[in-house]
């Protein structure tokens, strides 16, 4: 079973049946359906029903643990997204092909891990060449793409938030090679490897960074692309198909024994 985190402008999936999943870390509200292809999927909405959590105050250990209860196989995480190349358009799907999340941490300040107390079973480092998962990623490429244009592979950057990043910020997520960034993905990316889900990261291009292009996004370009990103999201979620074998978890979690 494929799961889809949403967020800006994504908030219920009508023709899914609601649930709420209780985990040890809280309660989850998410989606359950079959899509346009009969793939069995789940629709988790990060921000909750009119964005009621801001990034830092999502409970990222609840929702991956909630997919994983649910019978998810693998993780899609969808998020809008901001630009810190100014040779990337503006309007257009991307896809993450890793991810720079060097601080590994949640919203609180605690580290981003489920690996909480001493002693606990399956304890252990995870061990990651990437974040995201190659054959996924792959599928989610297909499913985006439209015609014969590529969907551009690109570094994502985790920024933690709530507030967004000052120039001198935004370079230096530049210099260390990002060109995409947004407030939420990056622990979803850890916790879901953690899990040993294969993952991967869709994002949707809506405004430029501060200071990467001379004159700011108009607010009404980027409540043009924010619609953009809801119709190319509803899109993948509602045609997106599994192929026929298991994912394969391709990073590995050296655990400990009790």
């Amino acid at each position: 079973m494929i799961a889809f985190i949403t967020g800006s402008g994504f908030y219920d999936m009508p023709g899914f049946a609601e649930e709420t999943v209780e985990t040890r870390f809280g309660g989850v509200r998410l989606f359950r359906g079959k899509n346009k292809r009969e793939t069995e999927t789940l629709v988790l909405p990060r921000h909750g029903a009119r964005h009621a959590r801001l990034p830092h105050q999502i409970n990222h250990r609840a929702n991956l643990t909630a997919l994983k209860e649910a019978g998810a196989a693998a993780v899609v995480s969808l998020s809008v997204c901001g630009v810190l190349d100014p040779e990337v358009s503006l309007g257009k799907p991307v896809l993450a092909a890793d991810v720079y999340f060097p601080d590994n941490r949640l919203g609180d300040g605690t580290a981003c891990t489920f690996f909480t107390e001493p002693g606990e079973p399956g304890r252990g480092h995870l061990l990651a060449a990437s974040l995201v998962h190659g054959e996924l990623t792959k599928v989610v490429s297909a499913g985006l793409r439209s015609g014969a244009e590529t969907v551009p592979e690109l570094t994502y950057a985790h920024v933690t938030g709530p507030r967004f990043n000052t120039r001198v910020e935004i370079r230096a997520l530049r210099n260390a090679g990002a060109a995409i960034l947004s407030q939420t993905c990056g622990p979803e990316a850890v916790l879901a490897n953690e899990l040993e889900l294969p993952y991967a990261l869709a994002g949707y291009t809506v405004d430029y960074a501060n200071g990467v292009v001379e004159t700011p996004t108009p607010v009404e370009v980027l409540r043009e692309n924010l619609e953009g990103a809801r119709v190319c999201f509803t899109d993948l979620v509602a045609n997106f198909s599994e192929p026929g074998e298991p994912w394969r978890f391709e990073n590995f979690v050296y655990r400990f024994s009790p």
